[in-house]
């Protein structure tokens, strides 16, 4: 079978992906407007089903190009909401919060309809691409960033829940606010052990294709600016017990962070990352 046709089909599930997630996202606003638990259940099986065409299209878009998709802002962009569902998924599956996809979904279209947008021709891979950290350093961003989609899905939770107090399906479906704190918790610092792993080996990576560990590129400034938002977080909760509002609204600047990192750097910054 040649590049082309593995191509074609990645196209064709890269599509039927998109589709699934669409009607997730859907079914899941339904489960929360209609108060129906048979929505929310559909959701939940649909988005697994999505991932595992996405999963499918990744392998394919892979083979096809003989290289690790994860080089231009198509890759990047889908591989980016794999890595949310991949997340949400092993979340929803340790604390049965189905509620959250209603939030969860939402940013997974968002990323996958943006790579939709962008182009999806392989092309020869740049002279600072062919290197073995490739794998380790856009993998580990991946990770970092679908934890952190879903900190921000359960913050953004939090900051509802306060209202909610006296809604019978809000007290049904979703947890306690101390519970939700420490799901976002949890989220954060597996985001931030991956997104210092992605700046270490990034740092290692630049030494070796341009001669210097840090150069202040525009992307570079980002995922430190970023860091430094969660490294915050993260010493307030331990040193202060830091909690609440605050902590929530500090996770949800966090993930803007990371879409400006990605999205807007890209769109706006030139530098010598634009190619991802």
């Amino acid at each position: 079978m040649s590049s082309e046709q593995f191509l074609n089909i990645e196209n064709i599930l890269f599509t039927i992906a998109m589709v699934l997630y669409l009607v997730s996202m859907v079914l899941y606003i339904l489960f929360f407007a209609l108060r129906k638990e048979k929505p929310g259940r559909g959701a939940g099986y649909l988005t697994a089903a999505g991932f595992v065409v996405h999963t499918a299209a990744l392998i394919v878009r892979g083979i096809g190009a003989g290289r690790l998709p994860l080089t231009n802002q198509y890759e990047f962009a889908t591989s980016f909401a794999w890595g949310i569902c991949l997340c949400f998924l092993i979340f929803l599956w340790k604390y049965r919060f189905r509620a959250l996809g209603t939030f969860v979904l939402p940013v997974i279209f968002f990323i996958i309809g943006y790579a939709a947008m962008q182009s999806r021709e392989v092309r020869e891979l740049m002279p600072a691409l062919r290197s073995n950290w490739l794998a380790i350093h856009v993998s580990s961003a991946i990770i970092s960033y679908g934890a952190f989609g879903v900190s921000f899905a359960v913050s953004f939770i939090y900051l509802l829940r306060s209202r909610m107090e006296n809604h019978e399906f809000w007290n049904q479906h979703v947890p306690g606010q101390e519970k939700l704190d420490l799901i976002s918790y949890r989220a954060v610092s597996l985001g931030f052990l991956f997104l210092t792993l992605v700046i270490v080996t990034g740092a290692i990576w630049a030494e070796r294709a341009w001669g210097s560990y840090w150069s202040w590129d525009p992307k570079e400034t980002w995922s430190l600016v970023t860091w430094i938002i969660y490294a915050i977080y993260l010493h307030l909760r331990i040193s202060r017990s830091w909690k609440g509002k605050s902590a929530a609204l500090f996770a949800v600047i966090g993930f803007i962070c990371v879409i400006f990192t990605y999205i807007g750097v890209n769109t706006f910054i030139p530098g010598i990352h634009s190619y991802a």
